[in-house]
């Protein structure tokens, strides 16, 4: 299986949240976009600002995030990806959103994904309007 994960489905396998995708780390390939790494960071240093993280778990944190970055197939920000995240689609997402589901539009080009990770609602929906199977999103 080939996937495209999205930041949401990482942070939750890291910070030991409830109702993980059950595919994680099943997959014989798995894409993100380097933006995932930058939200990822982001999450952390918030969390310890807001005083919910200790040191030693900021650090094991940037640790983690620097482990499965190394294990993902990561694509680039390019000005084309840039260019057709600020373009519409077919349904509402954000703007950090729309750059992930860019980035697996430009994978897709390339090679096919069979499911596109996410826990987040906007984007799953998105997502399976350019006809991605989208798992990690509870519906109804």
């Amino acid at each position: 299986m080939t996937a495209y994960v999205d930041t949401s489905v990482i942070l939750r396998i890291l910070l030991r949240e409830p109702n993980p995708v059950g595919v994680w780390g099943k997959w014989q390939r798995a894409f993100s976009s380097n933006l995932w790494r930058v939200e990822a960071l982001r999450t952390v240093d918030r969390l310890r600002l807001s005083g919910d993280l200790s040191d030693q778990e900021v650090a094991d944190l940037v640790s983690d995030i620097r482990v499965v970055h190394e294990t993902l197939a990561i694509h680039p920000l390019t000005e084309r990806i840039l260019q057709r995240a600020s373009e519409t689609f077919p349904t509402v997402v954000g703007t950090l959103d729309a750059i992930h589901l860019a980035t697996a539009l430009a994978i897709r080009e390339a090679e096919p994904i069979d499911l596109l990770l996410t826990h987040d609602a906007q984007l799953g929906t998105a997502a399976r309007s350019l006809g991605f199977s989208v798992l990690g999103v509870r519906t109804g």
